[in-house]
């Protein structure tokens, strides 16, 4: 597919072809300072079926765009067939497709990927795109439009500034505003967070607990379970399949410690949960994609004894039948300060940041400002009809 300017556009069919979706990332992102090269193994986990049990509900078509024979650009174009069942009014729905895992070495390159994205997604019967989103919902949606001066945290993506305006200017207009919180942790919490603590730990019906790893299966279940519910009307939301829990579960147990990960319960019924990780890109961030020579026995050394000045909250959640109740407000700051505790004392912990949240979640949004967090990055999600998606 030539799309004029030298620039041709091919679809991934080989495995050269996805060797060259994966390293060109690196090579455009080399000289951010503030881009933390993933590992490539797990890169390609992602891209690959029968690796990531997203593919088994969802069409995806890779594409990389080249210029004089250089690859100089890459995307995703995907349809998830969960998140068409969705409620339009939640964000997904029939007819949305999306595209992600962008890169682009120039506005022009960037413009035909998208138009290439469009026209498939045009051509699998889509007429509305909702981007970027790589590729499910869990994973890194939006883009990064603040926050470019200092490294993402774990599981988090960042982003050549310069993308923004080359999306708006193919007519991409803000379908939603995803925000995370920065949040000093040495020092504790206000007075009020203090006291509606400890109002909690006087109610005997309530009980914060640890995870075990002894039976990780078993909570990482609870949890997984525990935030379809919780999420569950929230904008964007798709739910999560019982292989993609296991999977995640699987995933995440290396970088798991019990004490920061708490789940409560109301009179012994799991109702609300908080995770947090460490952040292990500062583990990663040297290695430049790869665990060899040397890069497998420094990560293997930081997972066992992680001294993490900087934590990251990605999943939080009250169960549904809870949420907007005196109660649901009370667990979440019992859960906050109980793993703020143990990541100050066991892992030098200085910071956390928690998110991404919703911009319209007022009451994560209440909780963020009560315990005295504050904006530090801002993802955006774009949306356009593709009814008569550009050739």
């Amino acid at each position: 597919m030539v799309a004029g300017q030298d620039i041709v556009i091919q679809p991934v069919s080989t495995k050269a072809q996805t060797k060259q979706f994966i390293e060109i990332a690196y090579k455009l992102n080399a000289g951010d300072p503030h881009w933390v090269p993933p590992l490539r193994s797990e890169v390609a986990k992602l891209i690959t079926p029968g690796k990531n049990p997203f593919f088994e509900h969802a069409r995806v078509q890779f594409f990389i765009a080249l210029r004089q024979g250089q690859v100089v650009g890459r995307i995703s174009a995907h349809i998830d067939e969960l998140a068409l069942e969705q409620p339009p009014e939640q964000g997904m729905g029939p007819g949305t497709g999306n595209w992600g895992l962008m890169e682009a070495s120039d506005e022009a390159v960037m413009h035909a990927l998208i138009r290439a994205a469009e026209v498939w997604l045009k051509d699998q019967g889509m007429t509305r795109v909702l981007a970027p989103i790589s590729m499910s919902v869990w994973e890194e949606p939006g883009i990064l439009t603040q926050g470019h001066d200092h490294s993402p945290m774990i599981m988090m993506g960042h982003h050549n500034a310069d993308y923004q305006g080359w999306i708006e200017n193919l007519g991409y207009s803000v379908a939603k505003r995803l925000v995370t919180y920065h949040l000093p942790v040495e020092d504790g919490f206000p007075e009020l967070v203090k006291r509606i603590v400890a109002s909690g730990e006087r109610n005997k019906r309530l009980h914060i607990r640890r995870v075990d790893k002894k039976y990780f299966d078993r909570d990482a279940a609870i949890i997984m379970n525990l935030l379809n519910d919780a999420w569950s009307s929230n904008w964007g939301f798709v739910p999560m399949t019982d292989h993609e829990i296991e999977h995640a579960g699987k995933s995440l147990k290396p970088i798991v410690h019990e004490d920061l990960i708490r789940i409560a319960e109301l009179e012994g019924e799991p109702v609300a949960f908080m995770m947090t990780l460490p952040d292990m890109n500062e583990a990663i961030r040297t290695m430049n994609g790869s665990l060899w020579p040397f890069g497998w026995a420094k990560l293997l050394w930081w997972l066992k004894f992680p001294k993490s000045h900087s934590m990251r909250v990605p999943l939080m959640g009250v169960k549904k039948e809870l949420q907007n109740s005196r109660l649901a407000s009370q667990m979440v700051f019992m859960l906050i300060e109980y793993i703020r505790r143990d990541a100050k004392l066991n892992f030098g912990t200085k910071r956390a940041e928690i998110g991404w949240i919703l911009e319209d979640n007022q009451g994560m949004v209440a909780i963020a400002e009560a315990i005295e967090a504050t904006i530090n990055r801002e993802y955006l999600i774009y949306e356009k009809a593709i009814t008569t998606a550009n050739p």
